[in-house]
């Protein structure tokens, strides 16, 4: 299976779940994006890597580097494996000289760790074909730069419920509207009940 890479585009704080946020990862040389909500740990983990903060003590996946490194292990790639029932699932390619190992993790633990190492990320074409977003408006194209920002944007009904009471070209509309506002967590929701009526 071919594999896809992504960046890092941004971390935002989730509107609907307290203490989440929302990771978007773009497909390189492509205008798909891929929101994951993780928790605050973890957004937290990223977010110190990329702003290349040094705490005082090492943190989680900063061990897990000086572990690996001690041991002779490096990380070579995260990548973002499956999605069963809405749940992301990741692998961390690691190895040495001689051989490489596959290591089950959670998508936000592996690109923390992964982010250390200055591994790329990849994902297969199932998984952006089920779970990632299309960017329609080629106006709206994102720096290069990782914005990491708080998003103030009010949000449109997302619970389950709510997006159920809507036509299929609404959704759509709704769709664009919350891509336009950079509201990757609801268009998530949004996506996801079109593709249960399809």
């Amino acid at each position: 299976m071919d594999k896809i890479r992504l960046e890092i585009l941004g971390l935002s704080s989730s509107q609907s779940q307290t203490g989440s946020f929302a990771l978007v990862l773009g497909e390189m040389n492509g205008n798909r994006r891929l929101p994951i909500i993780i928790g605050m740990f973890e957004a937290q983990a990223i977010a110190i890597e990329i702003e290349r903060i040094t705490p005082n003590r090492p943190m989680t996946h900063d061990l897990f580097k000086s572990f690996a490194h001690n041991f002779g292990f490096e990380v070579k790639e995260v990548l973002i494996s499956d999605l069963k029932e809405g749940v992301f699932f990741a692998k961390l390619i690691c190895g040495d000289e001689i051989k490489t190992i596959e290591i089950d993790s959670r998508p936000s633990d592996a690109i923390a760790i992964g982010i250390r190492f200055g591994v790329p990320i990849y994902t297969y074409e199932s998984v952006l074909a089920e779970a990632g977003i299309v960017l329609t408006d080629d106006s709206g194209e994102e720096s290069e730069e990782l914005a990491i920002k708080e998003e103030t944007v009010a949000a449109a009904p997302t619970s389950n419920d709510d997006l159920k009471d809507y036509t299929t070209d609404k959704l759509q509309t709704m769709l664009t509207d919350a891509l336009a506002k950079e509201d990757y967590e609801g268009a998530a929701k949004i996506r996801d009940e079109i593709n249960r009526r399809n």
